[in-house]
């Protein structure tokens, strides 16, 4: 089974990708950056809250998908700026309570519509 996920509770794609795609149980969530799914503008210039809502927008598409955040075995963290790693970690922590997918964290010389961090997603039901 192959099929696009697209939720309104998340953000639309600022290109030509999709929110997600399923094949069989195993979900890829495209790069989250930290837009309101409503308005498509940035949350905020700090870091913590952007981080926050782009594994909010995750959420929202994992959730569509009919996943779990506990579904998720691997993400990617894209950063402008690595100095903001340690308030990036904190609340991916606290996001994923306990929960400790496979992850990486890059630094990166600029990301889409300037946000200060992207984060994607794999997740595998059972």
């Amino acid at each position: 089974m192959k099929r696009t996920i697209s939720t309104i509770h998340a953000p639309k794609a600022v290109g030509p990708y999709a929110q997600a795609y399923q094949i069989n149980d195993t979900l890829f969530v495209s790069g989250q950056i930290p837009f309101i799914p409503e308005t498509m503008t940035l949350v905020s210039e700090d870091i913590g809250l952007q981080a926050e809502q782009s594994l909010k927008n995750i959420q929202a598409i994992v959730e569509a998908a009919d996943f779990s955040i506990t579904d998720i075995v691997k993400c990617q963290v894209f950063l402008k700026n690595m100095n903001d790693f340690t308030t990036v970690n904190d609340v991916y922590a606290k996001f994923f309570n306990g929960h400790t997918p496979a992850r990486v964290a890059v630094e990166v010389s600029r990301l889409p519509k300037n946000a200060g961090v992207e984060i994607d997603a794999i997740c595998v039901k059972g």
